[in-house]
């Protein structure tokens, strides 16, 4: 009888813990005050022995079930999902994303590592059309040429299952970029460079083969998207790099966490840019009865929404706490 009395002492604790559960349920999303939350805490913990207590002294089923439905409505108050909040992905989408891109380090040097090489061996296979074999081999070389030899009409033939097999091959190159930035962030700076080297290289060549127009023609449409989520892919592995050498003290592991975290909002740039030109890969680059003129403006439609979107977006004060690194 005297767990049945300690825990008749205790109900003044479970009231006081369920009028805190009512007020919190009352506010609809909005965050409690520390206040709260510490009594909150303190009141579940308690909650939680007496219902032990209660149920190994086998006290009367009643008083079970009412601390079994106390402790289940302040388990749900402390562990509650934060659901899907418009403002905060609307500030994360619109504001914390586009922030991180333009100010992040490893996004310009990844940008200038790829870009710089596909520009540089662009225009060197292009001048000289003999360098293409000498870069990335005869073998390559040949296949692209037989693979642009014939018409896109059977490209296009089924547009989903193709936008499914170019999200596929978009994400392993993506992932191959973000992957290898464990060592050190050269890996992901050595497939930044190679996938410039070869692209550019292949850019290049093509523009002076017989099947150049039916080359651009499939190419065009896309490359913004897909050139720029690989700059992004390779950034975001830097980043894991440079959690490795940078670590601020803390352990490797931890400072690995840490620029994980802070590599995040690129990732999700990259991820979203390869899906979108995956899409437009499948069901527009692939198409023979799309003109080249209308694939060439959404090329350009689509280098200008990115170059407005991480120009122009997130240029107000950084909230204190936005910082992710």
């Amino acid at each position: 009888m005297r767990v049945a009395e300690l825990l008749k002492d205790r109900e003044k604790s479970w009231r006081e813990l369920d009028m805190l559960l009512d007020r919190i349920e009352r506010m609809r999303g909005r965050r409690p005050g520390v206040a709260d939350v510490a009594l909150l805490g303190e009141l579940y913990r308690s909650a939680c022995a007496d219902l032990m207590l209660a149920e190994a002294h086998d006290l009367p089923r009643d008083t079970q079930l009412y601390l079994h439905g106390l402790v289940g409505r302040a388990h749900n108050a402390v562990y509650r999902s934060r659901g899907f909040d418009v403002d905060r992905w609307s500030k994360l989408v619109f504001e914390t994303i586009p922030r991180r891109l333009r100010t992040d380090g490893a996004v310009r040097i990844a940008a200038a590592t790829f870009f710089g090489s596909f520009l540089l061996c662009g225009l060197l296979a292009a001048g000289r059309p003999g360098l293409a074999r000498e870069l990335i081999g005869d073998r390559q070389v040949d296949q692209m040429e037989e693979m642009y030899a014939g018409s896109l009409e059977d490209r296009g033939r089924d547009d989903t299952m193709m936008a499914g097999y170019y999200i596929q091959h978009n994400a392993s190159i993506g992932l191959q970029c973000f992957a290898f930035g464990v060592f050190l962030g050269i890996g992901s700076l050595y497939e930044l460079l190679s996938n410039g080297i070869i692209l550019g290289t292949v850019f290049g060549h093509m523009a002076t083969t017989p099947h150049a127009e039916r080359f651009y023609t499939f190419v065009t449409a896309h490359s913004s998207f897909e050139l720029s989520a690989i700059v992004l892919a390779g950034a975001a592995g830097m980043r894991l790099g440079w959690g490795l050498i940078a670590t601020r003290g803390q352990s490797r592991l931890a400072s690995l966490r840490r620029e994980a975290t802070g590599a995040l909002p690129i990732v999700a740039a990259s991820v979203t840019l390869f899906i979108l030109a995956a899409f437009i890969e499948g069901f527009i680059s692939a198409r023979s009865d799309v003109s080249y003129a209308s694939k060439a403006t959404i090329a350009v439609l689509s280098a200008a929404a990115l170059a407005g979107y991480v120009g122009l977006c997130g240029r107000g004060p950084a909230d204190a706490t936005e910082s992710l690194s």
